[in-house]
């Protein structure tokens, strides 16, 4: 089979901005395309989750996923492969399997769980409301927003040494056992009299656990898929405080690997035999470059590399050339308590309305909603680097009865003696005493939503759209030449649904002819 115009078989699906950019979609996407340029029925063997765990969210063909890789919905895939870059708790896989193998998606079937892949479990999701009890209540800082999935103490797990594996659900409950009291031991002491988490709090942390998973797992107890007894953690207490009913937690752990017995294997050996058989392989990730705990700001970030290089460690495969997709959508959106230099904080028809579209798969927030901030995702380019662009929610911009003004991109920032900045700042500090400089975009009053090629946009939407391209362009390469090979637009989305993709866009010296901007403010 002839490769396509991707520069690699390794397809890497990462965000760009702060996460929550419709990266789930982009799967099928690439699939549906590489099965019309290789007239192959499956050119893509491997959807592997690179990074993160339950705190990632994916929304794919009307499902809401966390810990499953978006390649759910496309059944030609043959592997859905958990990298040993996530930290995945079994509980939590079991309750994203039964329902989507119940809607006929053959999911148990098909996932491979790597030996290395860190377990997480009920001490992580304890420690990760203790910690944010501690911040709050001792540091006094507003709530961090923290998921209570139990991500980073799970990677603090990792780094302290302290890991179990999936791979010790292969050999013995009884060194399973001694693993994890001794983590219980670990975690009750450090909430207790590092976290000096009161009585009452430690109590309630039980009920916070149970009302979200039962919140989280509405439909599949109406649909009768699980009783809602199955998600009660109040069984997990001691009889005394900052103690665990260790017997119990062991016993439910332990079942759940066991019942992922079958699924746990080698994913190094599942991707390198996609690739010596000519298959595609595509990571996908969960957050997004700016919440990757290096290149972010602390404490909004994520405990795990978010972008590209991690397919490598994730996958363990050796490093090679790996097309990277960079995906965001056409306006802004943050949770937690990011700086947030385009956020739209005054009552705004469009926003108010944007609004109604934001929230969080994965924890049901809302999320903060501003304007396109072009200088962040060109740094993205510019230190972390993409071959092509998917660009989402343009068709939530259009007007209505309600709103009929102009657009605005994010192209500079301005410092507070009116000095250009045309880099997000390293040092936090600083970056918060900047403002926004703004480029205007006439808006559009038809709706695109049905549109599938760029010849049918209205002239005002693809001025925005050659706006969004050459404002990033700009800033990644402000005071130099730009370079020959530029990233492409290859796709655009002007819906939710699979069908509301344009596809033609054309190349991007092509693209930046249709840019019409309006004026610049601040």
């Amino acid at each position: 089979m002839a490769l396509t115009q991707f520069k690699s078989r390794l397809i890497a699906d990462c965000g760009i901005s702060m996460g929550d950019e419709g990266k789930g979609r982009l799967i099928s996407e690439v699939i549906d395309e590489l099965r019309h340029e290789s007239g192959e029925s499956s050119p893509v063997e491997v959807v592997i989750k690179i990074n993160g765990g339950a705190n990632s969210g994916h929304t794919a063909g009307g499902l809401k996923l966390n810990l499953l890789p978006a390649g759910v919905v496309d059944q030609s895939v043959k592997f859905l492969a958990i990298g040993a870059g996530v930290v995945a708790d079994p509980r939590k896989f079991l309750w994203e399997l039964k329902p989507v193998d119940a809607n006929g998606y053959r999911v148990t079937e098909r996932l491979v769980i790597d030996e290395r892949t860190m377990v997480s479990d009920l001490t992580h999701r304890l420690l990760d409301l203790a910690w944010e009890w501690y911040r709050v209540n001792f540091i006094h800082e507003e709530p961090r927003g923290s998921t209570g999935r139990g991500i980073t103490p799970s990677y603090v797990d990792e780094v302290s040494q302290f890991q179990i594996f999936y791979c010790d659900f292969l050999y013995g409950k009884d060194r399973y056992r001694s693993k994890l009291t001794q983590k219980a031991t670990r975690a009750c002491a450090t909430i207790q009299h590092v976290c000096q988490v009161s009585e009452e709090a430690w109590n309630g942390f039980f009920d916070t656990l149970t009302q979200a998973e039962v919140r989280a797992n509405a439909e599949a107890i109406e649909a009768g898929l699980f009783r809602e007894e199955e998600f009660d953690f109040c069984r997990f207490k001691g009889e005394t405080p900052f103690s665990l009913n260790l017997d119990e937690v062991v016993k439910v752990y332990w079942e759940a690997g066991q019942a992922l017995k079958e699924n746990i294997s080698d994913v190094r050996e599942t991707v390198r035999a996609a690739e010596t058989s000519g298959k595609y392989v595509i990571g996908e990730y969960g957050q997004a470059y700016w919440l990757d705990k290096r290149q972010g700001f602390s404490p909004n970030v994520s405990a795990s590399h978010t972008y590209a290089p991690e397919f490598f460690n994730s996958a363990c495969v050796p490093v090679q050339p790996l097309h990277v997709f960079g995906v965001a959508k056409a306006y802004d959106t943050k949770v937690g308590t990011h700086i947030f230099l385009t956020k739209v904080d005054k009552p705004h028809p469009l926003f108010d309305r944007l609004k109604l579209l934001e929230f969080g798969t994965s924890t049901g927030r809302q999320r903060m909603v501003g304007w396109y901030d072009a200088v962040e995702k060109a740094d993205t380019l510019r230190y972390g680097g993409y071959d092509d662009l998917m660009i989402n929610k343009i068709d939530a911009l259009g007007h209505d009865a309600d709103w009929k003004g102009n657009l605005k991109i994010c192209i500079a920032y301005e410092d507070e003696n009116g000095n250009r900045v045309n880099r997000v700042p390293r040092n936090e500090s600083f970056r918060k005493t900047l403002k926004p400089v703004y480029q205007e975009y006439a808006g559009w009053s038809s709706d695109i939503s049905k549109a599938r090629s760029f010849e049918e946009l209205p002239t005002e939407a693809k001025a925005y759209v050659a706006g969004m391209v050459r404002s990033v362009l700009d800033s990644a390469y402000y005071g130099e030449e730009w370079p020959a090979q530029l990233p492409n637009l290859r796709y655009l989305g002007v819906g939710p649904m699979p069908a509301q993709i344009i596809k033609d866009i054309p190349d991007t010296k092509e693209l930046l002819r249709h840019d019409r901007p309006l004026s610049i403010s601040i």
